[in-house]
């Protein structure tokens, strides 16, 4: 249920802003209409609702920004824009509400080093002896008490939840931080392909060695993002340093948070917000047909106890949706407070019903004091008459029950920049 506009002028700001050639609007072009599975680098460490295309992301940021310059992400979900932005030698800075999605991001952009990976390798190597079923129970009684294993410990699942459980008990025995938290992303991982929307629950032992078969691929994705970070750095004369800025904070009142100057005003904003009266489980995985369980916070070491209204700006069902157009409203227009004049918003945006849900969107857009930029000259699939670039999102699901040609598995892609 997702809808992509896509909104940039032959020549932006006026000289002031880079051009998008014909070369690079034909890459951007391309990389929209991209439907290959999310891989490379640190991208496949999570399937975050709703993510980003890393071959979208890198062609938006090589099209709009220089190496060193700032992208941000305020709804960074699964971290998908601030990889692709160390990647390619920006800066990058995210934030998000959603405490699993900065860790999840956290984890995806922090060095590892080779001994690093050997300490993990040899925890794995041991996990044998304490990751079995007939060793006594390390149960979770906090978490048990505050309902994070709720719907997990069926006659299916409970295997899974015990292996779980005799993994986190033994993770606090890596003596780094970012060695435990690693090991979480890939139990949290393995545990998210064997429970979250499935039909048939795998047995321990294949948990097992799916889990070790993540932590190898994991691991390379995270040198070799270090790697490419590093022949950025190699190449660029005034570029000393990659830093990214991950924080869980409201996009309401960031012009108002304690955040370092280097990082604003952004040279870009390359985002994804919640979706205007589409369903989406931002929190939640669904076992055994759709029961709902807050185990991945669990998993991660992170606090939820928000419902699914608190991601989304407001419940879907509530008329003209109402709440949610409020909450964008103070969003964007804290975003503009950190803007300048070089500053571009792009954004992917799924409505459950586009047309009248689209023009409220855009008009809140411009009380927050943002206008739209728009191409006369792209080709696209029109939807219902509209001039923008839209693109048909195969198999894109939110948990509807349904997959294909429905109204929000449409994307359109929308740019904006201040008034």
């Amino acid at each position: 249920m997702r809808i992509i506009i896509i909104l940039l002028s032959k020549k932006l700001c006026d000289g002031e802003m880079k051009t998008l050639n014909q070369e690079s609007l034909q890459k951007l072009v391309e990389a929209i209409h991209d439907s290959k599975p999310i891989s490379g680098l640190t991208h496949a460490f999570y399937r975050y609702p709703a993510r980003f295309s890393p071959r979208f992301v890198r062609a938006v940021i090589e099209a709009f920004t220089e190496p060193g310059e700032v992208v941000y992400d305020p709804f960074m979900g699964g971290g998908t824009t601030l990889v692709e932005a160390l990647a390619l030698g920006r800066q990058a800075f995210g934030t998000d509400i959603n405490s699993l999605a900065v860790f999840i991001t956290k984890v995806k952009t922090t060095a590892m080093s080779e001994s690093d990976a050997q300490v993990m390798r040899t925890w794995f190597a041991n996990a044998e002896n304490w990751l079995n079923l007939r060793n006594p129970p390390k149960r979770s009684t906090e978490w048990i008490e505050l309902g994070y294993q709720k719907n997990i410990n069926g006659r299916t699942t409970w295997p899974i939840r015990k292996i779980l459980e005799l993994a986190l008990a033994n993770v606090s025995s890596l003596p780094k931080p970012n060695q435990q938290d690693f090991i979480r992303c890939v139990l949290l991982r393995t545990a998210q392909w064997a429970l979250d929307c499935k039909k048939k629950i795998p047995s321990a032992k294949e948990f097992r060695a799916q889990c070790v078969e993540f932590f190898e691929g994991m691991v390379q994705g995270v040198i070799e993002l270090q790697k490419v970070m590093k022949k950025c750095i190699e190449k660029s004369l005034h570029l000393d340093s990659i830093k990214p800025l991950c924080l869980q904070q409201s996009v309401v009142g960031i012009e108002s948070a304690a955040i370092n100057k280097k990082y604003l005003p952004p040279r870009l904003i390359l985002t994804s917000p919640p979706y205007p009266g589409v369903h989406v489980l931002y929190h939640r995985w669904q076992v055994n047909g759709r029961k709902e369980t807050p185990a991945p916070y669990w998993i991660a070491g992170a606090l939820d106890g928000n419902g699914a209204s608190h991601y989304t700006f407001g419940g879907r069902k509530q008329e003209y949706l109402r709440n949610y157009f409020g909450q964008a409203l103070k969003a964007y227009s804290s975003l503009s407070k950190i803007a300048d004049e070089r500053t571009l918003l792009v954004q992917l945006v799924a409505f459950s019903d586009p047309s009248w849900q689209l023009p409220t969107f855009l008009e809140t857009l411009q009380q927050a004091g943002f206008r739209e930029i728009q191409i006369p000259d792209i080709s696209s699939d029109k939807y219902d008459g509209d001039d923008r670039l839209w693109r048909q999102v195969p198999n894109r699901k939110f948990y509807a029950g349904q997959k294909g040609d429905i109204t929000a598995s449409k994307e359109v892609l929308l740019v904006h920049r201040l008034r």
